[in-house]
């Protein structure tokens, strides 16, 4: 079983005296399922539902009461009623509105037992049927495909793990890379990572990739409230995997003949289902980040794995010696995107990438992250200092003196001038840290690295 980094998460909701009713969201096959029923150890009962089932699903149909509720579920699951610590998971929920609107009385009623909810396709159901959670009864965690960690814990690889872990990747620089590399490849989905962990043969893997994309296509009409959207919508699940790391337009995107305000619709529906992201720029260089909605988005998908695969650019991930020599960066900027939010289970965090604001001006920083009040520029290059130029112009405008390169080669620091004659610190970070960053940035700061 893979350690989830989210199960630490899990935990501090579990002891926590205040403790909601917990929404564990993501995407289809990102490990939901799987995470609950290994946190489900740290209980001495275990409750599990799916809301698929009718049986299931006419315990919330028969009972009004919670507390007669909770005993029907204990009877239903063949666990008897303990003293000690109970956690029910309550999963497909949007198959009922009744299972939804009794998540407030659990918390209001039965503090005792901890409980959370799941369910495929969460959002975008909710808001077709015209659901919606008792607000402020509720709090969420976000699942997301494995980072590179998990990624090397579940291909066995736990010597790198604790290197990578303890900081000491760079002593084993080029088979840390090697290793970024193959995640880069594979990506994170859990059923992925797993047959390439027993297999070790990037074939193999490919049955699993179709058939993620085919469930994905298959669930569209679930999506779709008519026929327009629902054909707006396939286009998009088969197309845009090949734009990730790109900024896109909506009108005719992938080549299609769809108006800006229908494609526009089916983006944020499938946002909704979490295959992608759409990342707004910000003119900003510190708080508050305010995105510009008017301008181009960049498009993110979920996983580098399944952009590869369905892009068809495996092969040259795989005979790369470099991943920011492949698809010119896109990759490398999609897997950097991935790894920035892998370990943030916030369901409201987003990604932002910088523009800078003055007519004519083409100035664009890939990512921006905050950290500790400071809006820290990231730039996903190998060239040369002089080269970048846009970083240059964006410390400048910053108020502080740090900005970060992530790249292929090993950490390192570089003091830089402006040409207007700021100096700033350039910390070069490998791939391999990108998910660590925050606490890259702090042992920066105290003088460890």
């Amino acid at each position: 079983m893979i350690n989830r980094r989210v199960i630490k998460d899990l935990i501090v909701w579990k002891n926590d005296t205040l403790r909601k009713p917990l929404i564990l969201r993501g995407a289809r096959q990102v490990g939901k399922t799987t995470v609950v029923s290994e946190f489900s150890k740290e209980f001495d009962v275990f409750l599990k539902l799916n809301l698929e089932l009718e049986l299931d699903r006419n315990l919330f149909e028969t009972y009004n009461d919670v507390h007669e509720l909770v005993e029907a579920i204990h009877m239903h699951c063949k666990k008897k009623v303990s003293e000690g610590t109970c956690l029910l998971f309550i999963d497909e929920i949007q198959f009922s509105a009744k299972a939804v609107a009794i998540l407030r009385y659990f918390y209001e009623e039965v503090s005792n037992v901890h409980v959370i909810a799941a369910g495929s396709l969460l959002e975008s159901l909710m808001e077709t049927k015209k659901i919606s959670f008792p607000v402020g009864r509720v709090e969420y965690i976000m699942l997301r495909p494995f980072s590179f960690f998990e990624f090397l814990e579940g291909i066995d690889e736990t010597f790198d793990l604790e290197t990578l872990t303890d900081f000491k990747a760079d002593l084993v620089h080029d088979r840390m890379m090697k290793h970024f590399n193959r995640f880069t490849l594979v990506g994170g989905m859990p059923a992925v990572v797993v047959r390439y962990g027993l297999k070790r043969d990037l074939l193999s893997t490919n049955k699993i990739f179709e058939s993620l994309i085919e469930s994905y296509k298959d669930d569209i009409e679930k999506y779709a409230n008519n026929d327009t959207t629902g054909k707006v919508i396939r286009h998009l699940v088969s197309t845009c995997w090949g734009y990730s790391g790109e900024q896109i337009t909506f009108e005719n995107f992938g080549a299609s003949k769809f108006k800006s305000r229908e494609m526009s619709i089916a983006f944020k529906i499938i946002e909704k289902a979490m295959l992608l992201e759409l990342v707004y720029p910000t003119f900003e260089t510190k708080f508050p980040l305010l995105a510009d909605y008017r301008k181009k988005p960049k498009l993110i998908c979920l996983d580098a794995g399944l952009v590869n695969f369905i892009a068809k650019m495996q092969e040259e991930v795989f005979i790369s010696h470099d991943i920011q020599d492949v698809w010119r960066g896109k990759i490398a900027e999609q897997i950097v995107a991935q790894e920035l939010i892998s370990n943030n289970y916030s369901v409201s965090e987003t990604r932002h990438f910088w523009r800078r604001n003055k007519l004519g001006s083409e100035a664009e920083i890939d990512f921006v992250f905050p950290y500790k009040g400071k809006v820290i520029p990231i730039e996903v290059k190998s060239g040369l200092i002089g080269k970048l130029k846009s970083l240059h112009l964006f410390m400048d405008e910053c108020p502080h003196d740090w900005a970060v390169r992530v790249w292929s080669k090993s950490f390192s620091i570089d003091i830089v001038k402006t040409p207007k004659g700021k100096e700033f610190k350039l910390i070069n970070v490998p791939f391999y840290y990108v998910s660590v960053l925050h606490e890259v940035l702090e042992r920066v700061e105290s003088g460890v690295m």
